[in-house]
């Protein structure tokens, strides 16, 4: 069943937002203090290409900790804030509860992507 979910939602925009997560990674991989930003926008972009049967462990202690404080303050809460948004938006309809979990899914992982696994 993922796979088909999956499948859709590649093909209803999917596969731009990954695309742009990866552009996104690309461009902070230019300049060595970007290196840590290109790594969690690849991550972005891997759970944002095919989120359905994925999951996300979270983890990493201190260096994690201080980094995401950092991050949330600079992008984070934005992204977070947007994705919970648009989760918001899909779970008013029935059909739309399994895409709008998915994306509540990102909007935590957008707000705390140091030290967490997508699986």
């Amino acid at each position: 069943m993922s796979t088909i979910a999956n499948i859709i939602w590649i093909v209803l925009g999917g596969i731009f937002t990954a695309l742009w997560w990866c552009v996104a990674g690309v461009l902070f991989y230019v300049s060595i203090i970007g290196i840590p930003l290109g790594r969690q926008a690849f991550k972005m972009a891997a759970l944002t290409l095919a989120p359905f049967g994925k999951t996300v462990e979270y983890g990493g202690g201190a260096p994690s900790l201080v980094a995401n404080i950092v991050w949330a303050l600079l992008a984070g809460i934005p992204m977070a804030l947007a994705y919970a948004v648009g989760g918001a938006l899909f779970c008013v309809t029935i059909i739309g509860l399994p895409p709008g979990i998915q994306l509540f899914k990102m909007a935590k992982l957008s707000l705390l992507p140091f030290g967490a696994v997508v699986r």
